[in-house]
């Protein structure tokens, strides 16, 4: 937008300065740099709550991972047939709690009821919705002539769908060898 030359003025005798009638001009320039600015910002909060949304999700994934884990160091901690066999049957209802501590002893199959009681207990406190968190724990037992047996604990769990409406299911599955004798 060129400026209309209004006058010359000489200063001095050394040079020629003109005054331009470009009223406004400057205020122009000033909002359409902040309307840039503010859509850069916009830009950057939208990105912001995106990457909020993707941390938590990340979060869900890394309590499950840390649980299922928790779960197989108490079954490598009570490593009996019979416990695994309890640990099994205990991970698709809620455990029973035994009150296993110091000052009782308990057997080793009230001992792995106890543990996935603890576990439950503390899994939904970790994950969204604990209502539809469900677990699953599959032994098989060693063959002979291997004393490992094979544990397949899978967590599943719903959390708020990030790009619609709506919940999505998430999954995690992990599987140990477990040694099923006192010696391996």
């Amino acid at each position: 937008m060129p400026c209309n030359t209004v006058k010359t003025l000489k200063m001095m005798n050394r040079r020629d300065l003109k005054l331009q009638n470009c009223r406004g001009f400057t205020l122009l320039e000033a909002l359409i740099g902040f309307l840039i600015l503010s859509i850069g910002m916009l830009g950057i909060a939208s990105l912001q709550a995106v990457s909020l949304k993707a941390g938590k999700a990340s979060v869900y994934g890394s309590v499950a991972m840390m649980k299922v884990d928790e779960l197989l160091e108490s079954m490598r901690a009570n490593p009996s047939a019979a416990a695994l066999t309890a640990y099994a049957a205990a991970g698709a209802g809620a455990g029973i709690n035994h009150a296993c501590t110091g000052t009782k002893n308990c057997t080793e199959e009230e001992l792995a009821q106890d543990d996935v009681f603890w576990w439950k207990l503390n899994l939904t406190a970790g994950l969204p919705d604990a209502a539809t968190t469900t677990t699953t724990v599959t032994v098989t037992d060693a063959v002979a002539p291997s004393k490992m047996a094979t544990v397949t604990i899978t967590l599943n769990w719903s959390e708020r769908n990030n790009a619609a409406e709506g919940s999505v299911n998430k999954t995690y599955t992990s599987t140990a060898n477990i040694c099923s004798e006192t010696l391996c």
